[in-house]
Order: C-alpha cells, then sequence, then structure tokens
C-alpha cells in the first residue's frame, strides 16, 4: 500500500527482514515512552510476536518512510480455535510522525487483511486512558474487557507475612522446575493450562485449545526468548493428577528487575481448597530465594476477576494501571 512521497506500508518477513523486524521493534519502543511498565526486548518481540506457531499464523506489515521503520503492526489469525479472529498487537506509529494519517492507514490496512482472510471480529489492547483508546473509540471499537495490571514491590514486601500466608493443603504436592518443562511434564502443562478457559474474556470467544504440540512449541521457545521462567505445579497425592500451576518469567541474562507473573490456574474440581493461593506464594518465595536481583513482579487480571485480584491484594500487590481489550466487527 503506497502514500504520498515514498511512504508505503510493506510487509515484513521475519525470516530474511531482520533489520525491519528490528525497526519495528523500535517504533514500538518509541511509541510506549508514556508507558511505566516493563517493555519487551527485542529478543521477547521476535520470540513472541515474529513467528509463526501450532496455534498462531503471524502478519507483520511496516510503514517504511526513506528507508526507516516509522510505523506498523503485527496481526496474529487464530488456527486451533477462535478463526473468526484476528488480534492486532501491537499498532504503533513513532511519537514523531503522529496526526500524519499513518495510525489510520494502518489500521485500514489492518482491517483489509482481517477481511481477507475470512475474520470478523478484531481484538487489540490500550491503556484505559491516552492516545491509544482515543484511536481505538474514533475507529469504531467498542470494550470488550477491561484488565488491571498490579505490581508486587519485592524490595518493601513484608516477607514475614508472606511466608506466615502459606496455607496447609493436604492431600496435594507441589513440584517445581526452572525453565522450560521437559517432555514428560508437557501433558500436564496441557492439562493445567486447559483451565484458562475460566478466566473472564469476550462473550464472542471460544475456549482456547491448548494442544500438547502448541504447549511443546511454547517451551521450545523460551530460551529464543531471552527469558527464564519459574514454574509450580500442584498434584494430588492418591494420584497424581494435576490440580493447578503458576508460573514467573524474568529475563535469562538478568539484566533488568522486573519479573511477570503468568498464568496461575486450578482446575475446577480441585477448587476450594485454597490452591491458588499456595501455588502463587511457594512460586514467588522460591525464586526470591534464587533471584534477589528481582526487584518487582507485575501482574495482569481482568477486574472482574474477584478471586484472583482477592489472592494478588492479600499478598500486597498494588494496582498499576488498568488495560482495555477492544474489539471491532469487521
Amino acid at each position: 500500500m503506497r502514500f504520498a512521497g515514498r511512504m508505503v506500508i510493506q510487509p515484513i518477513d521475519p525470516l530474511s527482514q531482520g533489520d525491519l523486524i528490528a525497526g519495528l521493534h523500535d517504533a514500538y519502543v518509541a511509541a510506549a515512552t508514556d508507558d511505566p511498565g516493563p517493555q519487551l526486548s527485542l529478543a521477547r518481540f521476535r520470540a513472541h510476536l515474529c513467528v509463526d506457531t501450532p496455534g498462531l499464523r503471524t502478519e507483520l506489515w511496516a510503514v517504511v518512510e526513506d528507508g526507516k521503520v516509522t510505523g506498523g503492526y503485527r496481526l496474529a489469525l487464530h488456527l486451533l480455535d477462535n478463526t473468526h479472529v484476528g488480534t492486532v498487537l501491537p499498532l504503533v506509529v513513532r511519537p514523531e510522525r503522529r496526526t500524519k494519517g499513518l495510525g489510520s492507514a494502518l489500521f485500514e490496512h489492518a482491517v483489509g487483511r482481517l477481511r481477507a482472510h475470512g475474520r470478523r471480529l478484531m481484538l487489540t489492547e490500550t491503556p484505559v486512558i491516552g492516545a491509544g483508546a482515543r484511536f481505538a473509540r474514533a475507529h469504531g471499537m467498542t470494550v470488550a474487557l477491561t484488565e488491571a495490571r498490579r505490581t508486587l514491590d519485592l524490595r518493601t514486601a513484608d516477607w514475614p507475612a508472606l511466608e506466615a500466608m502459606v496455607p496447609e493443603v493436604p492431600g496435594y504436592s507441589l513440584e517445581q522446575w526452572i525453565g522450560p518443562a521437559g517432555p514428560e511434564l508437557l501433558p500436564d502443562l496441557v492439562t493445567v493450562t486447559g483451565g484458562m478457559n475460566d478466566a473472564p474474556r469476550d462473550g464472542d470467544l471460544e475456549d482456547m485449545n491448548f494442544s500438547l504440540d502448541r504447549i511443546r512449541d511454547h517451551e521450545r521457545r523460551i530460551p529464543d526468548s531471552g527469558e527464564t521462567c519459574y514454574t509450580t505445579i500442584a498434584r494430588r497425592d492418591s494420584d497424581g493428577a494435576p490440580a493447578g500451576y503458576t508460573r514467573l518469567y524474568l529475563a535469562a541474562d538478568r539484566s533488568d528487575g522486573w519479573c511477570y507473573q503468568a498464568d496461575t490456574t486450578v482446575l475446577g474440581e480441585h477448587r476450594g481448597h485454597r490452591l491458588g493461593l499456595l501455588l502463587k506464594l511457594r512460586n514467588l518465595l522460591w525464586m526470591r530465594e534464587r533471584e534477589p536481583h528481582l526487584e518487582r513482579v507485575i501482574t495482569w487480571n481482568a477486574t472482574s476477576n474477584t478471586h484472583m485480584l482477592a489472592i494478588n491484594e492479600a499478598m500486597g500487590f498494588e494496582l498499576f494501571d488498568e488495560w482495555n481489550q477492544w474489539r471491532l466487527d469487521v
């Protein structure tokens, strides 16, 4: 798609155009200067947003002006579930090139790509307030879900109180590991990850298909993203059945003080025993012993997920900011 002068929207081949990937990442970082939270490193950007997986097909598009990437977007198309959906995230324009029509051109281009793939629902995310929210609303999008980011300051956390909060849960044992799961653990991860389908979501979305291939591919790509992780899984003592799990991610080179709280879930038949609290506390306390450089944990939860919010608040997490998931029928 070509505009006046030398500006063009062009596809990016992630296998052969690493310079354009780096340019898109640079535009993403520049566009996020008003976001106080952690940003994706180039390695995480490549691993999480720029490659196809068993569950997603990815398209990358860039605005190139005079040889420089000044904006672009990533389109993710679900393959195993929700095949009516396309997620556009991020969609960015460098701050010095805003108000020139680039963002609107990228948005319309993304809508066209969704229609070309036969998708009928576009999803994206922005902070609740700010330029991104104004842009989404101006382009006809509506709020599907609101999520809160919360942080726990590990430098000032009340560690004796957190130790005292660890509940006794008879009939269950914990298993822990660092880094990607070994092959023997993948079937259990498939089982417990399925519990994430109980989390709040847009009513037009189906359950995600957490296949063995999908989970295996995710674990394989963890080192490529420049990350490592701490995982704790709960098992029922009577039969060894996996009951729930939680995971924390951090930079493998320990280059910053941020830690990311990822999934925490307990399967329905195992709820009501305080396993969620046990998992999160034990995983956090274990990681703190081994990673004293870490300063803050950040986590996301839907504002309607009252159970998990209560656990986070009891642990000392404080509200950082709120984000909207936006939707548009195309």
